[in-house]
């Protein structure tokens, strides 16, 4: 049986550069759709956290900006059927990525305050990037690579080809004002060639050999597909 582990952030807020904090964690739509998808392919799926802490759910994710309400009906359905997996994950810290044929990072804006400064994510992220072996980050997610370094303390996906949320999708956010930093910003600050569709909340996905991404809540199906067509290949 193929197997997955889903690295989830673990943070239930996002400070910002007001001293504030913002209610947060994963997005609904970028834990559930991949999860459902994988698990109907017949993949096992592990759920590892930062300290093994249960992941908090953004409730703005099955709120209007989730889209339809029969969609979040759905997907609140979904989360609450793996609700048990959901509060107790695996501590990020024992989970050896060779296990998993494939390692998937969801998002929200939870990365953007946990698995951006996380060093075991990075060293992580680092070992699977040169491993060849598929890595998966959906949109907040590539905020992780951020503590992604080489021995020279370069980062680890200069020069590779990466999607993630755009600057102009996160300037919806109705508090992104306060941000203290835009993901598209930080990634190609880090040397990654950034690619992002022609128009926002638009499914969009890259793949560069091993590395997936995928722009947005919207790219879920199409980054998850993606990556189970490849593996069937």
């Amino acid at each position: 049986m193929a197997k997955v582990v889903f690295v989830v952030t673990a943070a239930n807020g996002w400070t910002l550069k007001d001293g504030t904090v913002h209610p947060t964690g994963y997005w609904a739509e970028e834990l559930a759709e991949p999860h459902r998808l994988f698990r109907a392919a017949g993949w096992d799926v592990t759920v590892a956290t930062p300290g093994a802490v249960p992941p908090t759910l953004d409730e703005l994710s099955l709120g209007i900006a989730g889209g339809m309400p029969s969609k979040r009906k759905v997907m609140r359905q979904y989360l609450a059927s793996i609700q048990p997996q959901l509060d107790s994950p695996i501590a990020l810290d024992v989970v050896d990525e060779d296990d998993y044929d494939v390692v998937f990072y969801p998002g929200g804006h939870g990365p953007m305050e946990d698995l951006a400064v996380d060093e075991t994510s990075g060293a992580l992220l680092t070992r699977r990037l040169d491993s060849g072996r598929p890595l998966a980050l959906l949109c907040h997610a590539p905020a992780a690579i951020l503590a992604a370094k080489k021995s020279d303390g370069t980062n680890a996906f200069n020069g590779r080809r990466m999607t993630g949320l755009s600057n102009i999708e996160e300037r919806l956010n109705p508090f992104a004002w306060k941000a203290k930093w835009f993901l598209e910003d930080a990634v190609k600050t880090a040397g990654v060639e950034y690619r992002k569709a022609t128009l926002p909340l638009r499914p969009f996905v890259v793949v560069d050999g091993n590395l997936y991404s995928g722009q947005n809540p919207q790219s879920a199906d199409a980054l998850t597909e993606r990556i189970l067509a490849d593996f069937e290949q």
